[in-house]
């Protein structure tokens, strides 16, 4: 992959920020994992720290507590207003209202569980006149694993260029813990989730890949002679059916 600059790279994005974000500041969803961390640290550096609030938004019985406590624990490194507030009773009202509610339906209820955080990020950015600042990274952006209007339902995505691998180096330089920089990736959706066993290939590899195929546009064929062909084909498959997720709503043009 092409090595980048940090220090470059930090400050351009701290420059997007500041000249995306309009109204009284930022609300920013944390997790706890790496990508929000980052974007958090950006944020603050952007706006400062009184134009930002946290929002942790657990489930009761699948949201670890190591995830809440590194969430915290980020909230307050920086010195941002952060608040908690647990998903598991808006869940069970949706459950008791639909008829066809299945709870094996793991995608189905994980993209439901992104979508009731989407809400509750834009129900506070709404009454305190702030933009919701998106936590993907290319490497989820490319291949579609986020949930449309989900966590994919943000006013800008501040790390969206950088691969997952750029995510860890940037992460490094500016001090974000090393247990956070290291933890597995997981969304968090239900127990056992992690990102690379679902998108059945690790994030460097992925990442490695992407860089071939979308970036230096390198014929197909060459890179299944590096990687394996059926590695490359589950990636390019992705990319191509996650297309409709980078897009806005089609409209139909009738002329008049």
């Amino acid at each position: 992959m092409k090595k980048i600059s940090y220090p470059e790279i930090k400050d351009k994005i701290v420059a997007f920020i500041r000249s995306q974000v309009s109204g009284s500041g930022a609300v920013i969803g944390l997790s706890g994992g790496i990508d929000s961390a980052l974007t958090a640290y950006l944020t603050v550096l952007a706006l400062g720290k009184e134009k930002v609030l946290g929002l942790l938004l657990p489930e009761k019985g699948i949201t670890s507590k190591a995830d809440i406590d590194d969430a915290i624990e980020v909230a307050n490194i920086l010195g941002i207003e952060y608040k908690i507030i647990e998903i598991s009773s808006i869940l069970a009202s949706f459950s008791s209202v639909i008829p066809a509610f299945d709870n094996m339906a793991k995608t189905t209820n994980g993209n439901l569980k992104a979508r009731i955080r989407m809400c509750i990020l834009y129900y506070h950015a709404n009454l305190m006149g702030r933009m919701v600042i998106g936590t993907g990274n290319k490497t989820e952006l490319l291949l579609g694993y986020f949930t449309k209007f989900g966590d994919g339902g943000v006013d800008i995505e501040p790390i969206g260029d950088l691969y997952k691998t750029h995510v860890r180096g940037l992460s490094g330089y500016i001090g974000i813990p090393g247990r956070i920089i290291e933890k597995t990736p997981t969304a968090g959706l239900w127990p056992g989730q992690t990102d690379e066993s679902d998108l059945g290939v690790s994030y460097e590899v992925a990442d490695q890949v992407l860089a071939l195929l979308v970036d230096e546009k390198r014929d197909i064929s060459e890179i299944k002679q590096k990687y394996l062909p059926e590695i490359v084909d589950k990636l390019e498959v992705r990319i191509s059916s996650s297309r409709h997720k980078r897009m806005t709503p089609c409209t139909i043009e009738i002329g008049l």
